[in-house]
């Protein structure tokens, strides 16, 4: 029975991987008869794949432009190189736009099997898991919006998922040091991809700081200590003394750096890399600067509410958080006065927000947040309704795994001075995967929702073209 199941799950398995291509390969087309020439950051990435492609790889070739380390154009040219040996095409076929686009969607391929090798690991069958739920959960985040439109462009998102997914998986797996040089490759695409790189040495450490905090709460309870810490924090003080003690035990920290030395290593490759390259960021700077922005958190939280609504939105769930804010009513009162001045003192606008109108950020910014001055001090109550219930979804985590997450999330959202959508995708991702599997009809949900705002946002690229009045070039709307 065991084993007919599984095979029955490898079935559906194969018909969504397959059904899922076969849709991509087709807007794929309507991409390339659509888009014969770069667009956006693409005018930068096509050109500097194509010499890469031509054996020019001295620094004076590099675009200054480019941001990002060269790791999208190394696998690019080693993916379609050897069809000019294989199959005898000429390199100007391998090398051209639509080859080199082609590749991130080999790449769209490669994160629907490894998203579902996840769900596999982090939600097995022991943990009433059905194979329909995690097939469902796979295809659903394989076409999420913001990740799905940049599987026919060639940007370097589906190449940096692919190689943070492949670290993670190597991680839970116990394979840390593939996992450490995944994430090389994942931080060659993207260098903010060391957050996740940190984050697989953290999802160790938590592993067993819940194994030793779980020892020492059931020796408490054979020895039926009584409880000394009492108040509305207890429970963290609790936490942070045991921190405290385990952290003061040199077998505790040797124990946790021989499972880690890797993460450690790629760390001070990449702080080597920071010296030596005076910052972050390659190339154009100005536009780049990091800043303290802690309102990116908030934006984050609301878009994970936007498109997680099926899961963390439910009368029930506003009614157990109002409850909660009434019988907690003094802390969150300090929760939002502190949330209200960050945003006041800490909320930064970047150019390019406002003068880019083919994001849909833009539109979000004008319309919502530019209008109406005060707009953003009024949704601080569902940035904190949204933050509350991201965190109650992960309640199934232990509080150091959570610990490690939100810190990651922090990292990697708040130093970005510039409001973009694609900076949501791989702490969405990892998020997403990370909490219990839903139902069957919240996924269908979920999925027909992603369905219709893919739709919609292909239909309106592809479509509904427009021109700037100094230009000549045809505009589109994306993400």
């Amino acid at each position: 029975m065991g084993a007919g199941m599984a095979q029955l799950e490898g079935y559906y398995f194969s018909a969504a991987l397959s059904c899922t291509f076969l849709v991509s390969c087709l807007l794929f087309s309507a991409f390339s008869r659509v888009l014969r020439e770069p667009y956006m950051d693409e005018i930068f990435h096509l050109p500097q794949a194509q010499r890469y492609c031509e054996g020019h790889f001295s620094l004076s070739q590099w675009d200054p432009m480019i941001t990002t380390l060269p790791g999208l154009y190394l696998v690019s040219v080693g993916m379609v190189k050897p069809a000019i040996w294989i199959f005898g095409w000429s390199e100007h076929v391998v090398c051209s736009i639509g080859m080199l686009r082609f590749v991130n969607l080999l790449f769209s391929v490669g994160n629907f099997y490894l998203l579902y090798l996840l769900f596999r690991k982090i939600h097995p069958r022991n943990k009433a898991a059905s194979s329909i739920q995690r097939i469902l959960s796979t295809l659903t985040v394989a076409v999420f919006p913001t990740l799905y439109f940049f599987n026919f462009l060639y940007y370097t998102e589906a190449g940096s998922m692919f190689f943070t997914l492949f670290s993670y998986l190597m991680c839970l797996y116990g394979n840390h040091k593939t996992s450490a040089l995944l994430g090389f490759c994942g931080f060659m695409f993207r260098q903010t991809n060391i957050i996740w790189a940190a984050f697989c040495a953290g999802n160790v450490i938590a592993q067993k700081l819940t194994e030793a905090w779980k020892t020492e709460v059931q020796k408490k309870k054979e020895e039926r200590l009584p409880s000394i810490i009492k108040g509305p924090f207890s429970e963290f003080r609790k936490i942070l003394q045991f921190l405290l003690a385990y952290s003061m035990s040199f077998k505790n920290l040797s124990t946790l750096f021989l499972l880690t030395w890797p993460y450690i290593l790629l760390v001070f490759v990449f702080c080597a890399f920071v010296v030596v390259n005076g910052g972050i960021v390659i190339g154009d700077r100005s536009s780049h600067e990091a800043c303290v922005h802690f309102p990116q958190l908030f934006y984050f939280f609301s878009f994970t509410l936007f498109f997680s609504f099926p899961h963390l939105l439910s009368p029930s769930k506003v009614k157990t958080f109002l409850c909660l804010v009434w019988k907690r009513r003094i802390q969150f009162f300090v929760i939002t006065l502190v949330s209200l001045l960050l945003i006041w003192k800490f909320t930064y606008v970047h150019k390019y927000l406002l003068a880019d109108n083919r994001h849909y950020t833009f539109y979000v910014w004008k319309r919502i947040f530019q209008k109406y001055e005060i707009m953003k001090y009024l949704l601080v109550p569902v940035y904190i309704f949204a933050g509350w219930s991201i965190a109650d979804s992960l309640k199934s985590k232990s509080i150091f795994w959570n610990l490690m997450f939100f810190i990651c999330l922090f990292t990697v959202t708040v130093p970005q001075k510039l409001l973009e959508f694609r900076y949501f995708i791989l702490p969405y991702v990892i998020y997403r995967l990370n909490i219990p599997l839903p139902p069957t009809s919240r996924l269908f949900c979920e999925l027909g929702c992603y369905t219709i705002v893919n739709f919609f946002t292909f239909y309106i690229f592809l479509n509904k073209t427009f021109q700037w009045p100094n230009s000549q070039d045809i505009q589109r709307f994306m993400w």
